[in-house]
């Protein structure tokens, strides 16, 4: 549930820490404790699915492909939810590619033993209902975003989202590799950093995005941060409430 990055921060994932303790432990004897290392593909397209992935430091892409090569990033996973999904939809494969952004910590767990606990009804099969519901508002909100929205406020959503998921204000990432997740130019997403940047939000050496003005960040942001932020926070609270009235009536 809980993990303690080499940076020294503690970082819990949310799915875990909502279900009940002794449910909980009984997951964890399942799961092995992982070290994701920066680009590599945890689920790759169109392969079954052998481990479902619970983040507790580690940032994951779900990037969509194109025939042509070109890839965009439709959505990210930190330590609010599960890389893995299909399994316990019933699908076992997917077209996109799930790739770690930011390199960090999860639990990993074999995808037949999540689809058991998911199918036998407990409180994880609750927890991933909800979390499945704030993820598609996240992935609607996204394309509204990128459609109607300015560059400086997609990047600036984006950079809360990835600070939120590891729990940390220092992002190691470049230009590049954010300008092609985002499917923007490169100089866009420079031109933007340098906006940011100017205004005290922000600052950046090569290969690292700090975030040195969260406060002014967030206003500076679209409204689509806080309204999927605000989703997850409020779906995510109905479970841990819950899990707490089911500790006391225990």
């Amino acid at each position: 549930m809980v993990a303690k990055e080499q940076t020294g921060r503690v970082v819990e994932n949310r799915i875990l820490a909502s279900i009940l303790p002794e449910e909980r432990e009984r997951l964890l004897t399942q799961m092995e404790h992982v070290r994701l290392p920066l680009g590599k593909t945890i689920i790759a397209p169109e392969e079954r699915i052998p481990y479902v992935y619970f983040p507790t430091g580690a940032l994951i892409s779900l990037v969509s492909l194109m025939e042509d090569g070109k890839a965009v990033e439709a959505g990210v996973i930190g330590c609010e939810g599960m890389a893995g999904l299909p399994i316990v939809l019933g699908g076992g494969t997917t077209p996109m590619r799930s790739v770690v952004q930011i390199e960090g910590s999860a639990y990993k767990m074999r995808a037949d033993a999540v689809k058991a606990e998911f199918d036998r009804g407990g409180a994880l099969q609750q927890v991933l209902h909800r979390y499945m519901h704030a993820l598609l508002i996240a992935f609607s909100q996204s394309a509204a975003c990128n459609r109607l929205h300015p560059v400086e406020g997609r990047l600036t959503r984006w950079l809360l989202i990835a600070s939120d998921g590891v729990q940390s204000e220092t992002l190691p990432l470049t230009h590049e590799y954010l300008a092609a997740m985002l499917g923007m130019r490169r100089a866009g997403v420079t031109e933007a950093c340098v906006l940011l940047r100017n205004k005290g939000f922000i600052d950046y050496r090569r290969g690292q995005i700090h975030l040195t003005d969260r406060e002014g960040l967030e206003g500076e942001a679209c409204e689509c941060y806080l309204i999927v932020k605000k989703e997850f926070d409020r779906v995510l609270a109905l479970v841990e409430s819950h899990a707490k009235r089911s500790r006391l009536e225990g």
